[in-house]
C-alpha cells in the first residue's frame, strides 16, 4: 500500500516536472551557426559536430527543465552576410533559445546587430581580437591577453626573437590583433622598422614572395619570428611554402593562433615540426576530464577525429549555459544571461573555467610545439588568466572596461565614469 509520504513525494515530483516543462517550451532549441562549406568549413564543421554530440549527451541525461534539446543546424557557407541571414532565420523562424556559432570575427560582426535586435544569445568559441562587448554574446574563446600577448612574450623571453613578421588574413581579427601587437612590441623596445605586417585574402595560395620577404627581414642576422593570424585553408599553402624555402622552426619559428589539431589533421606535418601554436587547450593535455572527452569524441566520430581548442570552448560554454538555464528555471535570454555570471565549470586542462561579468572566461594559456603526428607537445602553460574585453595596449581602449553584472555596461569609461553604448554598425 502506498504511504502518504510516498504519495506526497510523487505529487511534488510531478508538480516540479510540470513547472519545469512550462518554464520552457519543449523541445528547447539549440541553434548551430557554423560554416559547413566554403573556405572555413575545414575548421567549423568540427564545431557543428561538437554541439551535436553535446546535445545528444545531454538528452541521454534527460535533457534540461524536463525538456529534450533539439539542435537546429544551418550552413552560412563561409559567406559573411549570410551569417546574419541565418542568425535571423534561427531566431525568427526556428525560434531557437540559444546559438552556438561563428568562427571568424567578420562573421560575428555580421551577426551582432541581428542578435542584439532580436535579443538572442550567442556563445562564440574562437580566439578573437577583443575590442567588443555585447550583452547578447558570451565570448568563450581567448581575448588577446589570453593568447596573442602571452605568445609574443614567449617569443621575446624564451626564443630571443628580435624582429617580427605579423602575417594575417585580411579581416578584422588579424588587423585589430596586429594593431595591438604592434603597440605592445614597441612598448617592449622593438623598433617599428623591425615589425613586418602583411595581409592576404581568404584562401590565398601564392606565398612565395611573402615568405621571401620574411626571410629577408633577417638578413642582418637578427632572430626573426612569425606571428600568424592566417585563417582557414590558406594555412596549408603558407606552411608548404616555408618548407619549400627550406625554412625550419629553428630558423624562423612560427606561432599560429588559428592552427590546431583539426587544421593539421591529414597534412604531412614533417616540415612543420617545431613550429608553435598558442591556445587555451590541446588534445594532448593530461587530465581525467580531457581523457574522457577525447575518448567520447572518438567513440562518436571515429578514431581518426581529433579535438581542438574551440571545441573545448563550446564544451565549456554549452555546460555553463545548461547550468544557467537550470539556475534560472527558464530559457528566457535575460534570465539566463543573469544566471551566467560566476558560473564555473571544469575545463579540460585540469583547472576551472569561470564566467566573468565582462562575458569572458578565465582560462589558462598554453603554448604547444607541433609534433610529427599532428599533435602538440605542451611546452608552456599558465594558470587561469581573466579575459579582457578591452586591451591595455591601445590608448582608446585602455580606459574602458566591461561589466554587465553590476554596471550593465560593455563600454564603461573609467576616466569619465560613464557608460558609452555604441550600436553595432556592421
Amino acid at each position: 500500500m502506498t504511504s502518504a509520504k510516498t504519495l506526497l513525494a510523487s505529487t511534488v515530483a510531478l508538480a516540479t516536472m510540470s513547472l519545469a516543462a512550462h518554464a520552457a517550451d519543449c523541445p528547447i532549441k539549440v541553434g548551430v551557426l557554423h560554416s559547413l562549406s566554403g573556405t572555413m568549413a575545414i575548421s567549423e564543421t568540427t564545431l557543428k559536430d561538437t554541439v551535436l554530440m553535446l546535445v545528444d549527451e545531454q538528452n541521454a541525461k534527460g535533457g534540461v527543465l524536463g525538456c529534450e534539446l533539439e539542435a537546429v543546424v544551418v550552413d552560412p557557407a563561409s559567406d559573411w552576410p549570410l551569417f546574419a541571414e541565418k542568425a535571423r532565420e534561427l531566431l525568427s523562424v526556428h525560434e531557437v533559445d540559444v546559438i552556438f556559432g561563428n568562427w571568424t570575427s567578420v562573421s560575428r560582426k555580421s551577426v551582432l546587430p541581428v542578435i542584439e535586435e532580436l535579443n538572442g544569445l550567442l556563445f562564440y568559441p574562437v580566439q578573437y581580437e577583443g575590442e567588443e562587448s555585447s550583452k547578447n554574446v558570451f565570448y568563450t574563446g581567448a581575448a588577446p591577453n589570453q593568447q596573442a600577448i602571452p605568445a609574443t612574450d614567449y617569443f621575446l623571453d624564451e626564443l630571443g626573437v628580435e624582429k617580427f613578421a605579423l602575417l594575417g588574413t585580411d579581416y578584422v581579427y588579424p588587423r585589430t590583433t596586429n594593431n595591438i601587437l604592434e603597440s605592445y612590441l614597441q612598448s617592449k623596445g622593438i623598433a617599428e622598422e623591425d615589425i613586418f605586417v602583411n595581409y592576404t585574402p581568404f584562401g590565398h595560395s601564392d606565398w612565395s614572395k611573402i615568405v621571401a620577404d620574411v626571410v629577408a627581414l633577417g638578413a642582418d642576422g637578427k632572430k626573426v619570428g612569425v606571428i600568424s593570424t592566417i585563417n582557414g585553408d590558406a594555412n596549408i599553402g603558407f606552411y608548404k611554402e616555408l618548407a619549400a624555402a627550406g625554412i625550419s622552426a629553428d630558423d624562423i619559428p612560427v606561432v599560429a593562433f588559428s592552427v590546431g589539431e583539426e587544421e593539421l589533421s591529414g597534412l604531412d606535418t614533417s616540415n612543420l615540426v617545431g613550429h608553435l601554436a598558442a591556445w587555451n587547450y590541446f588534445q594532448s593535455a593530461e587530465s581525467e576530464a580531457n581523457e574522457a572527452f577525447v575518448a567520447k569524441w572518438k567513440d562518436v566520430m571515429g578514431e581518426d577525429r581529433v579535438t581542438n581548442d574551440p571545441m573545448e570552448a563550446h564544451y565549456i560554454g554549452f555546460n555553463m549555459w545548461l547550468q544557467a538555464v537550470e539556475a534560472a528555471g527558464t530559457t528566457d535570454v535575460d534570465a539566463v544571461r543573469t544566471a551566467m555570471y560566476g558560473q564555473e565549470f571544469p575545463n579540460l586542462t585540469g583547472g576551472m573555467a569561470k564566467m566573468l561579468p565582462n562575458h569572458h572566461l578565465a582560462k589558462p594559456v598554453l603554448i604547444g610545439e607541433i609534433l610529427e603526428d599532428g599533435q602538440f607537445d605542451i611546452i608552456s602553460q599558465t594558470s587561469e588568466v581573466a579575459g579582457d574585453a578591452w586591451t591595455d595596449f591601445l590608448p582608446e581602449s585602455a580606459v574602458l572596461m566591461s561589466d554587465w553584472e553590476k554596471l550593465g555596461c560593455g563600454m564603461y569609461n573609467t576616466e569619465t565614469e560613464s557608460c558609452v553604448q555604441i550600436k553595432s554598425n556592421y
